[in-house]
């Protein structure tokens, strides 16, 4: 597609305003019938383990995201200055990063969890009482906001006085205190999920010298792949734009395409909206003919 690269209100070329403008609207449609299939299937789910709850704060934390998204769509869609003042503008600005942090704490605790009940499968873990679940889940959610939320209020676009133009923030990184804090955030996200997968190889490959060639056909297996799938989604929406920030912070302020090119790959980490392929493929993989047909893939 050839488009004339005229900067325009949004303050970046037009090919790049039009990107965002489709990735956001895909995002906000796919979130939305994402979120709905997820609550669906959850409710025909009984008990509480920690996995149902770790799904339940996931669908709050992409319900919470995508509340903001439609202001982004008006922004990249019509030729008209940003209205809604500064301060708004950082919530919704910094609601992506939120969001990214924040599913990606809730896929760590899933993950742990299914860890722990699979190397001990005589105990699962679960709440007993909503009560519980409840609790423990807004204790998580009140550390994270009330340790992290309002200092990166307080200290987010400092340097942005105008109030006309929205998600300009990056002159921040021209300081060195915010550069080590983005390169340790984007370390120890790569890090925790290198552990992760290190359990899950282990996991797989002792299913695999347990059980031999009838693999394929136990349980136990299947449930190991699954959280491949958590993995993978992981990586292609986080650990991979971990990787890019590290060199965008490096690199920051040497050309203003680079800024772009990260507001691209931010909006592509809210990609994992659409983690309701994992329970869709659960279902399939129910059936006997599409197991074996998995496993000869």
């Amino acid at each position: 597609m050839m488009i004339n690269n005229i900067t325009n209100h949004t303050g970046m070329p037009e090919d790049f305003r039009i990107s965002l403008l489709v990735l956001y609207s895909f995002i906000l449609l796919g979130g939305t019938l994402n979120v709905l299939l997820m609550s669906c299937m959850l409710q025909r789910q009984k008990g509480l383990s920690f996995t149902k709850v770790s799904v339940i704060n996931l669908i709050a934390v992409h319900s919470i995201f995508l509340l903001t998204v439609p202001f982004r769509i008006y922004y990249y869609a019509f030729d008209e200055n940003w209205i809604l003042g500064l301060y708004f503008c950082k919530i919704v600005s910094v609601m992506i990063h939120a969001h990214m942090y924040l599913a990606f704490i809730f896929y760590v605790f899933l993950l742990i969890a299914r860890y722990v009940e699979h190397s001990d499968r005589q105990h699962k873990l679960q709440f007993h009482r909503v009560l519980h679940a409840t609790i423990a889940s807004t204790a998580v959610w009140l550390v994270i906001f009330g340790s992290m939320f309002p200092a990166t209020m307080a200290n987010y676009g400092k340097t942005q006085n105008d109030s006309t133009q929205c998600f300009h923030f990056g002159q921040a990184l021209k300081s060195p205190a915010v550069k080590v804090l983005n390169y340790t955030i984007c370390t120890v996200v790569i890090l925790i999920w290198t552990v992760l997968v290190f359990f899950q190889i282990y996991f797989l490959l002792k299913e695999i010298k347990k059980h031999g060639k009838a693999t394929c056909q136990r349980q136990e297996f299947w449930a190991q792949l699954k959280n491949v799938v958590f993995l993978s989604i992981m990586f292609f929406c986080f650990v991979s734009y971990q990787g890019f920030r590290i060199y965008y912070v490096i690199d920051y302020g040497k050309t203003e395409k680079l800024s772009h090119i990260n507001e691209v790959f931010l909006a592509a980490t809210a990609f994992s909206c659409f983690d309701m392929i994992v329970f869709v493929a659960r279902d399939i993989c129910k059936r006997k003919n599409s197991r074996r047909w998995f496993c000869c893939l």
